[in-house]
């Protein structure tokens, strides 16, 4: 019997940052005086702040580049019937793109234009490489 990893919550994906130890201790001091709960609590606070104080901004890019929203799976099924029906994809997305572990290279190359992925894109690594030259 195989082991199997349990995959990470879809609205998660894992950062690395460099931090100042000057800003750490003090974000350290923060969560010890009881403002957040952990030192992620407080920089997730920090990041939704400044986003919100872009909203305006990131909305407008949004619309003016067309840019579909959340999550988005493309099964090979999906693939099989654009590739059937003579279509192109061309996606452009914020937020996650997923691309079935069953999808082949050939049937990406056969199907997808071109993709933008503001985000995370989940795919097989013959997948991504399959899209490198489409990636924009």
């Amino acid at each position: 019997m195989t082991e199997q990893r349990a995959r990470p919550p879809v609205d998660s994906e894992k950062i690395t940052i460099n931090l100042g130890v000057i800003d750490l201790g003090q974000i350290d001091l923060l969560v010890q005086e009881g403002f957040y709960s952990n030192r992620t609590d407080f920089i997730r606070t920090a990041i939704r702040q400044q986003l919100g104080l872009h909203g305006d901004v990131l909305r407008q890019a949004v619309a003016r580049r067309t840019l579909i929203l959340g999550l988005h799976d493309y099964s090979r099924q999906d693939l099989e019937a654009a590739r059937d029906a003579g279509r192109r994809l061309r996606i452009q997305a914020l937020g996650l793109v997923r691309i079935a572990a069953d999808v082949s290279p050939e049937l990406v190359r056969d199907t997808i234009e071109s993709i933008a992925v503001l985000g995370v894109l989940q795919a097989s690594p013959q997948v991504k490489a399959a899209l490198a030259d489409r990636y924009l």
